[in-house]
């Protein structure tokens, strides 16, 4: 089977590169990663206007409505760009917060781009809880508001992540979790992809510029079967994150997720190893990507919890 956008699909993926290209997102990235975030929300908010999360929720709520194949093709331009925020975060927020009269309240401000939603587990960190204006944190007894704590280190330092206490009762006490963790899954894949694509994309430029012995260090055969291997890796992704967005079953997204983002992470150590010591810089924009492609392996489920999910299904004992 071949997974190609339509003309549409590329219309919008095009529009939404050239939007991300102009806005100059490395700074950006660097201006969030020290908690200075006025440009950051300035790109939000033309994020919103394009339709990015409005792909997540309903028409009835200012959203186009519901387009996983659509979200999965912006969020590879996303990662591309190294965009920083809750973006994955707030799509599951808009997946979780879909019953009346919670969508009321809190979907046409997300689907606009007007303000961005965290949402942390039990037990654990939201992401960007200091930028989020709406903050949810799950607990045993349901979805709740939540006040944020102070921002902890993380491996990528435009993942800023801060504890959440529940502030008040619960606005629900079902909300639908392994729906809206598909979601966030399927998204967290295709910026995998993306990241992957962009330090392939880097890594080509560069071995193609750097001369050693008279010659492009690309031109080494073993240049060529390391680069070779990553895009590989990140071609045969590419139809498992498309496909699971058809679908959406849990295992398929599972799948993606796996694949993606071990992908991006094969891909970033080729990188790293091709360019030398000024891969190792933090002031290289190279290292933008480089520690997404790490933090997100882990991101809305790991490697292992995948592995398991999948195997379950390829066992009989997953269904729908």
């Amino acid at each position: 089977m071949r997974f190609l956008p339509d003309a549409e699909q590329r219309a919008f993926t095009d529009s939404l590169g050239a939007l991300l290209t102009a806005a100059d997102t490395p700074a950006v990235v660097r201006e969030w990663s020290r908690g200075e975030h006025a440009r950051g929300r300035a790109l939000w908010a033309r994020l919103g206007a394009a339709g990015v999360f409005g792909l997540a929720v309903p028409e009835e709520y200012g959203g186009a409505g519901r387009h996983p194949v659509e979200l999965a093709l912006a969020f590879v331009e996303l990662g591309r760009h190294a965009v920083p925020g809750p973006l994955v975060e707030t799509v599951a927020a808009a997946v979780l917060l879909d019953a009346p009269p919670h969508a009321g309240r809190f979907l046409p401000g997300l689907a606009a781009g007007e303000e961005a939603a965290t949402v942390a587990p039990p037990g654990g960190l939201a992401l960007d809880g200091d930028a989020a204006a709406l903050r949810l944190a799950l607990t045993p007894d349901g979805l709740c508001l939540a006040t944020p704590g102070p921002v902890r280190a993380s491996l990528d330092p435009a993942r800023r992540l801060t504890p959440l206490t529940p502030d008040g009762a619960p606005l629900l006490t079902a909300p639908p979790y392994e729906r809206a963790l598909r979601w966030a899954r399927l998204a967290v894949a295709a910026q995998a992809l993306g990241v992957g694509l962009a330090l392939l994309d880097r890594t080509v430029r560069h071995v193609g510029q750097r001369i050693q012995f008279g010659v492009p260090v690309g031109s080494f055969q073993a240049v060529k079967h390391r680069l070779a291997d990553a895009k590989t890796a990140l071609e045969f992704a590419r139809p498992l994150v498309l496909g699971a967005a058809i679908s959406m079953r849990p295992a398929d997204v599972a799948a993606a997720k796996l694949r993606a983002c071990e992908a991006a992470y094969t891909t970033a150590r080729a990188a790293l190893h091709l360019h030398g010591a000024i891969g190792y810089t933090a002031e290289y924009d190279l290292s933008l990507w480089l520690t997404k492609a790490r933090a997100l392996r882990g991101a809305w489920g790991t490697p292992e919890e995948c592995r398991e999910l999948v195997l379950a299904d390829a066992l009989g004992e997953v269904t729908g």
